[in-house]
């Protein structure tokens, strides 16, 4: 096969005029699906386990906002996976994190099972205003406790910043599990704390895997919050 040059001077798609510039211009595109590949494969690991933990991380809450009781099982399957991965990566505090939303995963089916309306999928529960403002700060008297000990006796990067999403993340699963709207304002926040962490540690994978789900949070929030003001038929 010849190479005809005057093809190419009149092709924008190809970007060369010399055999020389065709072979520096495959370069720069392998370069660049070599790039969008790595920050793909930064977003959802680069091994099975990681894959599956991803897979099922989607799958748990695309159920959660249909609220369909069978998110459990993705939920079940996906906090074990972190453990073992949070484990291995030495991230200790994230995989005892991981133990509490397994338990926490037992509570909430058994409300969840307990609170379906005739079509089977959960009931939104009510929260007032004054309750849901005691969780908050309960929520920050434990941020500021955990943060203020990671910043005396650990090297932790970001104490306060790591620390709330921390936080955060406990008292939301704890109001999810309980069927309330209001979860869906602390998943969004965890999230949007998540993706400026990540980001300003250099992990932009990750912060893009976040922005997934703080779509997903925002998803929920109006879903659920549609589901809250329908009127309950039998």
């Amino acid at each position: 096969m010849t190479l005809n040059i005057s093809e190419l001077e009149g092709s924008d798609d190809v970007g060369c005029v010399t055999p020389m510039d065709c072979c520096l211009y495959s370069v720069r595109e392998t370069s660049r699906m070599r790039d969008v590949l790595e920050f793909f494969w930064g977003m959802v690991g680069s091994r099975p386990i990681e894959w599956i933990a991803v897979a099922c991380g989607i799958l748990n809450v695309s159920l959660i906002i249909r609220r369909s009781i069978w998110n459990y099982p993705f939920g079940f399957a996906v906090v074990t996976l972190y453990f073992f991965i949070f484990w291995e990566y030495r991230l200790y505090s994230d995989a005892l994190l991981q133990v509490y939303f397994f338990f926490i995963q037992f509570y909430g089916l058994y409300v969840w099972l307990n609170g379906r309306a005739y079509d089977g999928r959960v009931i939104v529960a009510p929260l007032g205003t004054g309750i849901f403002a005691l969780y908050l700060g309960a929520t920050a008297i434990v941020w500021l406790i955990v943060a203020s000990l990671m910043a005396a006796y650990t090297n932790a990067a970001a104490p306060f910043w790591d620390a709330a999403v921390a936080a955060l993340s406990v008292t939301a699963q704890f109001l999810l599990s309980r069927r309330y709207l209001q979860s869906w304002y602390l998943w969004i926040a965890v999230d949007v704390l998540a993706i400026g962490l990540f980001y300003t540690r250099g992990l932009e994978p990750t912060a893009a895997l976040y922005v997934v789900f703080l779509g997903l949070a925002i998803t929920g929030f109006f879903q659920w919050r549609r589901a809250a003001m329908k009127p309950l038929t039998t």
